[in-house]
């Protein structure tokens, strides 16, 4: 059984996340700027604990493995309206981001374990959160295949703006309930 470990991002990490968003399956769904000044930018407020969103890098059997990030819906007022034009949002509701940083790790499995860890971290952390919710492009198959191995259902499909502007705005997207 592979064990699986979350802590908070810190500024010490930024050269790894740095080396995982040039990977180039990392590259293809995260449009991150991987300079040194482009992560600081995108991760710095989380770090600080000015950004709302709680980024953690996942650690497999004691190894850094990859990324995961948490962000409640209503904390983000725009990104809420966007997502609730194609599925309700209940309040309390969360959704999810992540990676596997190293292109030898992917297809192995990482990244449905990390999901069903973080997931199950998520419940205890917030015992009032009801939902995740995540939408992915529609052309990401690998990662909600993940979703749909650990839990999480399809509820809509919808346009959302993509998080590569190389790509439409088509999205799938993805529930999973707090446990009874």
């Amino acid at each position: 059984m592979n064990h699986w470990e979350f802590r908070p991002i810190a500024r010490s990490d930024f050269p790894l996340l740095g080396r995982w968003l040039l990977q180039p399956h990392v590259r293809r769904w995260w449009d991150d700027d991987a300079s040194p000044e482009g992560i600081e930018a995108d991760y710095g407020a989380c770090v600080d604990g000015t950004e709302p969103a709680q980024v953690f890098i996942a650690s497999r059997n004691g190894r850094p493995a990859g990324l995961a990030q948490r962000l409640r819906w209503h904390d983000y007022p725009d990104y809420l309206r966007e997502m609730e034009t194609v599925c309700p949002v209940p309040a309390g509701a969360f959704s999810i981001d992540y990676l596997i940083g190293e292109q030898a790790a992917a297809g192995q499995g990482w990244g449905t374990e990390m999901i069903a860890a973080f997931t199950r971290m998520l419940w205890q952390d917030h015992r009032a959160a009801p939902a995740v919710i995540v939408p992915i492009h529609a052309n990401n198959i690998a990662s909600w295949r993940m979703l749909e191995r650990v839990g999480f259902r399809r509820i809509a499909t919808g346009m959302l703006t993509p998080d590569n502007p190389a790509d439409d705005g088509r999205h799938v997207v993805y529930r999973v309930d707090r446990p009874a």
